[in-house]
């Protein structure tokens, strides 16, 4: 009883933080930023991610958004640079940034502020000491839980599943988010997932409650983090 009412506690106050904490401006236009690197291939992070996102737009990338610039994405970009009369080299650079349209995929995927600041306040309390990569992964398996048939289909229904993110029962997801958890919720709403399609995740180190572990598939570890399906 003690622990459900800790729980609705810090379920109301993360409603009502959510509520009251707006993001800027340049939150809520997160899907069209690159950043400034030129990309080729070996390239990994959030701005491959959005670069394959915006040619799998365009129909020349058919590749999943694993925010890794690998053969395919350097494929695409060829395809792309010899529709557009650049030298077909494979790279990512300032020519081809000039020649791709701007498209406003925040709009096709529908994502409100709130739903991105809810995101990264789990991220934050569930992630907090993982680089950039372990933050995007326990965002990507809350994203992964929307696909999967097996869990609620929004964000908030997944985070708000009572007893599945110790953050929300400690209190940890009430703190605001940095850049980098808003950052890493950017990327796994957009659909960079190193997690490649996990649906759980736990800190050996910590964990307590562990019977269920031996009924899914080890997927990677990220961090101190195991994934599974």
């Amino acid at each position: 009883m003690l622990r459900k009412g800790r729980l609705l506690i810090s379920v109301m106050m993360l409603l009502i933080m959510v509520t009251f904490v707006s993001v800027d401006q340049a939150d809520a236009d997160y899907l069209n930023e690159f950043g400034s690197r030129a990309l080729k291939p070996g390239h990994e992070g959030l701005d491959v991610a959005v670069l394959q996102q915006k040619l799998s737009e365009l129909n020349y990338y058919k590749g999943s958004i694993d925010g890794l610039y690998g053969s395919k994405t350097a494929e695409a970009v060829k395809k792309f640079q010899a529709d557009n009369g650049i030298e077909a080299d494979g790279k990512f650079e300032e020519s081809s940034f000039t020649a791709l349209p701007k498209l406003n995929l925040s709009d096709k995927y529908r994502i409100s502020r709130d739903e991105i600041l809810l995101l990264a306040r789990v991220i934050h309390g569930e992630a907090r000491g993982e680089d950039f990569k372990g933050k995007i992964a326990v965002g990507s398996v809350i994203m992964n839980r929307i696909r999967s048939p097996h869990f609620p289909d929004s964000i908030r229904g997944v985070i708000l599943q009572e007893g599945q993110f110790s953050s929300l029962m400690d209190g940890q997801a009430n703190y605001y988010p940095g850049e980098s958890e808003i950052a890493a919720a950017r990327a796994a709403l957009l659909g960079y997932d190193p997690t490649r399609g996990s649906i759980y995740f736990y800190n050996p180190d910590v964990a307590t409650n562990t019977a269920w572990i031996s009924r899914r598939n080890f997927v990677t570890r990220i961090g101190e983090h195991v994934f599974l399906r």
